[in-house]
């Protein structure tokens, strides 16, 4: 029975792979999944974007095809010569003196570990690891000084040729002058050198260079991790090896997935299915770096949000770019608690195409409270809350409950970092005009008269605020509450005034409204 493919993109992806490997032959007893990483500089969340993508990907493709094994390789490119050092990180001085050294061969500039490739590894592997991916970690370093890439390095040396015609179109022609698919390792040094082969010697499977330090001529195997494959024959050597059926990759790299399935076809293997996703940006929409620091990293992201919003926000159109700062943090989480909602409602076709589906392999978990993040965030910036247990009091008297919720414990946390560093800093607090006073005063006595019913609604509370809109600002309901924000709140924008004021107290209301009156 053919299972029903939603329309979501990691199902239509799981389909086209579907299809591709009816016609494709393969060694392996299961299908391939890679994700690549440089650790030259710390994991970002375009690193962990491809991880968590591919993942759904993967999950999708197991719906589908549930009797056919899968496994995630998330290879690290950590014996790629140094040629930057990023700014990000510490230890500049030393980093420089350890320049086109293998990033498993330099310091860790940290301290904390054998060196500054293992240091990144590690950081990325503890990250994945905390999302809970099924994911084998693969080293660039380990494969190449085992061996196990010796084979394959064998066949690319075969094809030399006609993986330098492919190559040499794609180069200016001063880099025509001095590339070569094999980089040696300098014995002296250390260095990943990108220097001309002069030789090739078949019969040991060696080359022949000139040594830039002293100009005498070198000859090393290309096996046995004395050599590192070049950019794009290597990313071209890494599918024919393993044998990968399904990769991404940013836009930026179009043309390299391009001559890379060249070069795959020429070692006699089918380059991989590729999906092409947008790049982040930054809040002045240049692309995030590693190197550079620039736009949001994970841990930053985690200091102000759960991870389940970053995941839901990685989800969203990836072919579509998007910028990633702090901004974005608060209705990413809405957005995510709205989708958590719509699910207990869905059919079971419709739930396929909720991205909570895919954030928790389809068993995302109930909603706990009826609140929002953005609703948290305006209680701490008008109760200037620094301990959770101030909003903890609010909420308990709105929502009842046996015990905290675990998800809202963290929620709480997070909206009080989050007012911490981004709100209070910029809160300013606007003294109402006479027009502003008047409406400030018909609300203060309607919540009075509302105060008195025997069961009162957030409608009730929020039809009042509209009404004084419509009379004392003939309508104009956008200045209205915008002129709340400012006045109450010190802010431009806010939350729905029915629900914070229910939330917050018709009391505690009524004496924030007195100060404003008074200021």
């Amino acid at each position: 029975m053919a299972y029903p493919c939603p329309s979501s993109w990691p199902f239509e992806q799981a389909q086209l792979l579907t299809e591709r490997l009816k016609n494709r032959s393969s060694t392996k007893d299961f299908v391939l999944f890679e994700t690549g990483y440089g650790p030259s500089g710390l994991p970002h969340i375009g690193t962990f974007g491809e991880v968590l993508r591919t993942s759904m990907v993967k999950y999708a493709f197991e719906m589908i095809n549930p009797d056919i094994q899968t496994r995630l390789y998330c290879f690290s490119d950590d014996m790629d010569g140094l040629r930057k050092v990023p700014d990000n990180l510490p230890n500049q001085d030393m980093l420089r003196r350890h320049l086109y050294q293998r990033l498993t061969s330099i310091p860790d500039p940290f301290g904390c570990h054998g060196s500054m490739g293992e240091h990144n590894n590690h950081q990325l592997i503890q990250f994945l690891n905390s999302f809970g991916f099924q994911f084998e970690f693969q080293s660039a370093t380990d494969w190449y000084s085992s061996g196990r890439f010796d084979g394959t390095l064998k066949k690319i040396f075969h094809h030399y040729d006609e993986i330098m015609a492919i190559m040499l179109k794609s180069l200016r022609e001063e880099r025509q002058l001095t590339y070569s698919p094999f980089l040696p390792v300098c014995p002296k040094t250390g260095h990943v050198l990108q220097v001309p082969v002069l030789e090739l010697k078949h019969d040991a499977y060696t080359i022949v260079y000139k040594d830039p330090n002293d100009d005498k001529f070198m000859e090393i195997p290309i096996t046995g991790g004395y050599c590192k494959v070049q950019w794009k024959v290597d990313w071209a050597m890494r599918w024919a090896a393993f044998e990968v059926d399904f990769e991404m990759s940013g836009k930026d790299l179009i043309d390299s997935v391009k001559i890379s399935s060249q070069i795959c076809r020429v070692l006699g293997v089918e380059p991989p299915l590729n999906m092409g996703y947008e790049l982040f940006l930054d809040e002045e929409g240049k692309k995030i770096s590693k190197s550079k620091g620039n736009g949001l990293s994970m841990e930053e992201w985690l200091t102000y949000a759960p991870q389940e919003s970053l995941a839901y926000y990685l989800f969203l159109s990836p072919k579509r770019s998007k910028r990633l700062y702090f901004d974005i943090i608060p209705k990413a989480v809405d957005e995510y608690l709205e989708f958590l909602k719509k699910y207990q409602t869905q059919t079971d076709d419709e739930r396929r195409d909720n991205p909570v589906f895919h954030i928790h392999k389809g068993q995302p978990p109930k909603p706990t409270l009826n609140l929002s993040f953005s609703l948290l965030l305006n209680l701490a910036s008008v109760c200037h809350a620094e301990d959770p247990e101030i909003l903890w009091g609010f909420i308990e008297k709105y929502e009842s409950f046996d015990q905290r919720p675990e998800f809202w414990s963290r929620l709480v946390h997070f909206a009080i970092n989050y007012y911490r560093d981004f709100i209070k800093p910029k809160q300013v607090y606007k003294k109402p005009n006479e027009q502003e006073k008047l409406g400030l005063i018909q609300l203060k006595d309607g919540l009075l008269s509302l105060k008195n019913k025997n069961e009162l609604d957030n409608q009730d509370i929020q039809g009042l605020v509209y009404e004084i809109g419509k009379s004392i600002f003939e309508g104009d309901l956008k200045a209205w509450f915008l002129s709340l924000y400012k006045i109450l709140l010190g802010q431009e924008e806010g939350p729905r005034m029915g629900t914070f004021i229910a939330l917050y107290g018709i009391d505690k209301m009524m004496t924030k409204i007195d100060e404003a009156l008074q200021s």
